[in-house]
């Protein structure tokens, strides 16, 4: 029901136009009643994003289910792919939706709304990871802030190209910044860089100089080692944050 509902709105979108579809108009393409609509979709808004309701209580069930061991950075992005897995499952119909959206102003406003609490999802699990940490809160809205532009800068390329390039390839790309950029430096053969002796690591696998002040033990030796790629920036930022001068 819930189905049919959506091809016979989208079907009437895309032949009269959104704005000149009304609920009556679907039910009856639908072959149902009113009451039957309401109990799907509280709006006719609701009708064009279908799917939103149930990828976001799947995404905070993923950082729910988090364990302490998880890279933080990491794992909100891996969360924001559950989103664009949801888009990529059906492009006609992904496709199809941005198209309307773009035309209809109510509707991107409602997907704003959307894209929000998706962010506020991301932002409270990164809130309790950098509870008590110097500029946690920041940080926490920060990153997340800059998560879902990567990924909705990505998904939007994906869609213009009417679903046809490499959806995982083209949000992997837009997410990497994020991850060079805040991530926990990488302390296996796969590359990032690496704090060695005399650095002490948090619990979240992050130099704890990373969230305060100098190193208690202004003696001690660190060793950093970093990829021969790594550009330059990323190689000095490790380095003050080894010595606590972020």
């Amino acid at each position: 029901m819930r189905d049919a509902l959506v091809a016979a709105a989208f079907q009437l979108f895309l032949e009269r136009g959104y704005e000149q579809t009304t609920v009556d108009d679907i039910v009856a393409l639908a072959g149902v009643g009113r009451r039957s609509f309401f109990r799907y979709f509280p709006s006719k808004e609701d009708v064009v994003f279908p799917d939103h309701e149930g990828c976001l209580a799947d995404m905070t069930a993923f950082l729910a289910a988090s364990a302490p061991e998880h890279e933080p950075v990491l794992r909100v992005c891996d969360a924001a792919r559950l989103v664009l897995r949801m888009y990529a499952e059906n492009p006609t119909f992904s496709v199809q939706r941005y198209r309307l959206t773009k035309q209809v102003p109510g509707l991107r406003a409602y997907e704003l709304s959307v894209v929000w609490r998706y962010e506020r999802a991301l932002a409270e699990y990164l809130r309790d990871r950098f509870a008590g940490r110097r500029d946690g809160t920041l940080r926490a809205d920060v990153i997340a802030a800059a998560v879902v532009a990567a990924h909705n800068n990505a998904l939007r390329s994906w869609l213009r190209s009417d679903g046809r390039a490499d959806a995982g390839a083209t949000v992997d790309h837009a997410l990497r910044y994020v991850q060079d950029a805040f991530g926990t430096p990488a302390t296996d053969a796969g590359g990032g860089v690496e704090v060695g002796v005399g650095t002490e690591v948090t619990s979240d696998g992050a130099p704890a100089a990373l969230f305060g002040g100098p190193a208690e033990h202004p003696d001690d030796v660190v060793v950093l080692v970093s990829r021969r790629d790594a550009p330059l920036w990323r190689v000095v930022q490790e380095i003050e944050t080894a010595f606590g001068r972020t």
